[in-house]
């Protein structure tokens, strides 16, 4: 499928020829937000949601649409998977369901199936969630996402349920110039639980551009625990989002550690919409050569009683670039809201660079809000100290740094992804420590 000239650019080019689902309830969607990507400008640095990122190479790439008939088999997607998190339950290449790869739980009460197959079988759900926590209007990749989407994961835990095994799903992309556009659903109804594990990787060292969007509906009291892990190719582009809602004395946590890809950014948007909700959001990115690593968080206190964390630490080595931009925006008649944001960063190099830019928005009084921002460079003194008890320079610069990473990933309850990450981030202090 090749991209006609748009005066949008090709990514909105291809819209235009987006294939169909044949389901009523999707297409409906895709049509609308198909006819939204022309009208809204690509995102540039004259944005100010977007001033530190500069996706000039994106815009100026010739993208084809994905589809899912690259040959990916089992053993590749075993290579990189997280051990102990067991067969992953959905698979889907560039965006595209794999059934032979997938292992869906088998339960009575909850549902996990892919999107395509639950909007015929949970048809009146996913119509009444689907887009409706997202702004097509004004928001260019969740525009193109929504047009352009094949499949993605649905998950359904119903009222009191739930899933006790952490759901994995696994995205692979292949390269070759594609758009991978995964669409994800979940819907966790009052007083259930579930943890989701959304893993990104390439087989392919070539560019690719991964345009994830994943929706939660939090019903009251309920309890979600979102990861996000993007250890894609170094050579492809992500732009993720996830935008949640959560309603009375819910409890949500978003984790993320970003890896991969050459331009990334990750986005992530909860609103608290109930009294006495909780939501951490926590993450850790390590950009390294030349990566770049964008992290924009707007949490909305939409409700009075409600607490919120934001802890982002980086680590950024060689030529590597982050940014951080957290905006917490407490609503009018938000009282009692606790509001907390921190990010911390950790400069290896001297070409190494972070931006970092807290805001806060409060139209309400009675509330705490407070912000923070740490940058700085490896603790010689400590180092000196550690080599003066006979641990080699090395050695002591990677306890230094493991000790900074644990931070954020202690919070994370998952096991499996705990020990998952501590060794991919051994992997990561040897290459920058040259080791």
């Amino acid at each position: 499928m090749s991209a006609k000239k748009n005066k949008n650019g090709a990514l909105a080019s291809l819209c235009e020829d987006a294939r169909k689902t044949g389901i009523a309830v999707l297409d409906s969607v895709k049509a609308d937000a198909a006819k939204a990507v022309a009208g809204i400008e690509f995102p540039t640095v004259r944005h100010e949601d977007w001033r530190f990122t500069n996706l000039a190479p994106v815009a100026a790439m010739s993208y084809s649409a994905a589809n899912g008939k690259a040959k990916v088999t089992g053993k590749n997607i075993a290579a990189q998977a997280v051990e102990g998190l067991g067969a992953p339950a959905l698979v889907f290449i560039n965006g595209v369901y794999a059934p032979a790869l997938s292992k869906p739980p088998k339960t009575k009460k909850t549902t996990v199936l892919p999107l395509s197959k639950a909007a015929k079988s949970h048809a009146e759900m996913v119509s009444a969630n689907l887009g409706e926590m997202s702004d097509i209007k004004n928001e260019f990749f969740t525009a193109l996402n929504t047009a352009l989407f094949e499949d993605g994961a649905f998950i359904h835990i119903p009222e009191g349920a739930e899933i006790k095994k952490p759901v994995y799903i696994i995205y692979a992309s292949t390269g070759g110039e594609r758009v991978s556009s995964p669409r994800n659903l979940i819907v966790a109804e009052k007083n259930c639980g579930v943890k989701i594990v959304e893993h990104y990787i390439s087989t392919a060292e070539e560019n690719c551009l991964s345009n994830p969007l994943t929706e939660i509906s939090v019903g009251e009291g309920a309890r979600v625990e979102h990861y996000r892990l993007e250890f894609e190719s170094r050579n492809g582009v992500n732009i993720s989002t996830l935008n949640l809602v959560q309603e009375k004395d819910a409890n949500t946590l978003s984790h993320s550690v970003l890896t991969g890809g050459a331009i990334v950014r990750n986005n992530i948007h909860p609103k608290l919409a109930g009294t006495g909700g909780d939501c951490l959001i926590n993450g850790l990115f390590m950009p390294t050569g030349r990566q770049h690593m964008d992290n924009f968080m707007k949490v909305e206190h939409a409700a009075p009683h409600c607490d919120s964390r934001q802890i982002y630490n980086g680590v950024l080595n060689e030529k590597g670039r982050g940014v951080f931009h957290g905006r917490i925006i407490v609503h009018e008649g938000a009282i009692k809201t606790d509001a907390k944001q921190t990010n911390r960063n950790l400069l290896l190099s001297d070409t190494a660079q972070i931006d970092t830019k807290p805001q806060l928005e409060i139209y309400n009084d009675d509330v705490k809000c407070t912000h923070g921002a740490t940058i700085g460079q490896m603790d010689e003194e400590a180092v000196f100290y550690l080599r003066s008890r006979g641990i080699p320079e090395a050695e002591a610069r990677a306890v230094i740094l493991r000790g900074f990473t644990r931070e954020s990933i202690s919070l994370m309850t998952v096991e499996p992804v705990r020990e998952f990450l501590e060794k991919e981030s051994e992997r990561w202090f040897a290459a920058a420590l040259g080791n």
